[in-house]
């Protein structure tokens, strides 16, 4: 509930809170079953029992089966194991130009270990160009990975299509679905994937859990050496807890996924209109249609997007990712989008989340057309 000293959250592209039903399921592995799931005893049997449950969870989310989930610290982690743990002999990889810092950093490794990495640009409405992917995608790659939905602007790329081009020529296909899962249907099957990332915290479980899918017959070397745990692809003792509470809200979010996707989008529309009816020359960033149903990134004219938070302290949201948190610079996947740098520093991303209520949107609204205008007039 937000109050005087509570400020509306929009910026759950950023994090979740957690589900209350996520902490009860793992408050108790944080106090009487706190066993080692490698132990033999009873202790570890109840560890390792849970662990295997919420991996079936997991799966049941994405489409998959359990042997073909690993669980990891979170999206970094996974998304390196993908692209850093692919071995076939092959040396060029093709990734986009509005990938997450966890993709383009583990792709700029692989170049700076004589990898060629192509990078494939977007439209003006954020999506990939297809042609520039095909002609990208040749003979000698090795792995695509191009993320399922942008952080900044929400909008989702063509996959299975994707993945189709790279299966014909041999190539792995690799997916950071985090901003996805929970909010849209994310199938591994519908996808055609055959890597698929997830950040635990994206979705109201904990921070420092995620989870890498891996199709069978994809083999990955480890990045880590240690132990044989998770098929000896991920060692380390499992976060026990955490998995546990990753598993549960996969498998509430699986529960009523449509109803609560259509409830964001409805809110979501209501604050692009009353903020649009409010502030003349107010740009939608990323396609109209093909975005997450809970994500709003908008360019206010003749103003940073800075400027318009810092006048409505009542609204916290981001001028972009978390990620890139303090810079002042231009987005990157805005410019590339083809919008001039003066008017990309005017976005501000606008996230809502499944308790997000519509008495908060029309705050909200009114809040940063008050913003906006306070910004103009301060010029």
């Amino acid at each position: 509930m937000t109050t005087e000293h509570t400020p509306v959250y929009l910026d759950h592209n950023a994090t979740t809170p957690l589900l209350p039903e996520v902490v009860d399921a793992m408050l108790p592995y944080l106090r009487e079953h706190f066993g080692n799931p490698s132990s033999g005893h009873i202790y570890g049997l109840r560890a390792r029992s849970a662990v295997a449950r919420a991996r079936a969870q997991v799966a049941a989310l994405l489409g998959c089966e359990s042997d073909e989930v690993l669980f990891t610290s979170g999206g970094t982690e996974a998304n390196n194991l993908a692209i850093r743990g692919i071995d076939s002999g092959r040396t060029h990889s093709v990734t986009s130009v509005i990938e997450h810092p966890a993709t383009l950093r583990p792709c700029g490794w692989l170049e700076s270990r004589g990898w060629c990495v192509s990078r494939v640009g977007v439209d003006s409405h954020g999506r990939i160009r297809m042609d520039e992917a095909g002609a990208a995608i040749g003979a000698g790659t090795a792995l695509v990975s191009i993320m399922h939905s942008n952080n900044e602007t929400g909008v989702l790329q063509p996959i299975a299509e994707l993945a189709a081009i790279a299966h014909r020529v041999g190539a792995v296909m690799h997916t950071d679905a985090a901003q996805s899962i929970g909010k849209v249907p994310v199938k591994v099957g519908d996808l055609g994937v055959d890597l698929l990332s997830i950040a635990g915290h994206k979705l109201y479980a904990p921070k420092g859990v995620g989870a890498l899918y891996v199709r069978r017959g994809v083999a990955l070397t480890p990045l880590l050496l240690g132990a044989d745990h998770e098929s000896g692809v991920r060692p380390g003792t499992e976060n026990v807890a955490s998995i546990v509470a990753l598993g549960q809200a996969c498998e509430l979010l699986d529960r009523d996924l449509d109803s609560a996707a259509n409830r964001m989008r409805y809110l979501r529309d209501r604050l692009w209109a009353q903020l649009a009816a409010g502030i003349p020359g107010l740009a939608l960033n990323g396609h109209r249609e093909l975005r997450l149903p809970n994500t709003l990134n908008v360019r206010f004219p003749g103003v940073f997007g800075a400027a318009v938070l810092a006048n409505a302290p009542r609204i916290a949201a981001a001028t972009g990712s978390a990620c890139h948190a303090g810079q002042d610079r231009a987005s990157t996947t805005i410019r590339a989008m083809g919008v001039a740098a003066d008017e990309a520093l005017g976005s501000v991303r606008l996230s809502l989340g499944r308790g997000t209520t519509e008495s908060e949107v029309m705050l909200a609204a009114a809040a940063l057309i008050s913003a906006w205008e306070s910004a103009i007039g301060s010029r």
